[in-house]
């Protein structure tokens, strides 16, 4: 419950279903966004990046944006750098998973 008091959550509907959506909250001048998801029917429509555009224009007062995502999502690496992100440090959590944290300073 605390989340929603704290982040602001954002979602996309397609009749009735939650097709996309993402989260975020600021600590001092960085904004964290988390969980950007696009339903797999939906995806590479700009849903991701309207989601994104949306996110940060809630959050406009921020100086630094910051997310993480799996090193082999390479779809969505991409799509962040598109945005104006980049990696800034990577985190090894088993053989199998790397987080690559991202940054976008404004």
């Amino acid at each position: 419950m605390d989340d929603f008091r704290k982040e602001v959550f954002l979602k996309v509907s397609f009749d009735g279903a939650i097709i996309g959506s993402v989260r975020a909250y600021t600590e001092q001048d960085t904004c964290f966004i988390g969980q950007l998801i696009v339903h797999p029917n939906f995806q590479n429509q700009g849903i991701g990046t309207m989601l994104m555009n949306e996110i940060e224009r809630c959050y406009s007062s921020a100086r630094r944006f910051e997310l993480f995502t799996g090193e082999k999502s390479e779809r969505n690496i991409r799509l962040y750098r598109k945005l104006g992100y980049q990696a800034f440090g990577r985190e090894r959590i088993t053989n199998d998973l790397t987080i690559v944290y991202m940054e976008k300073r404004v």
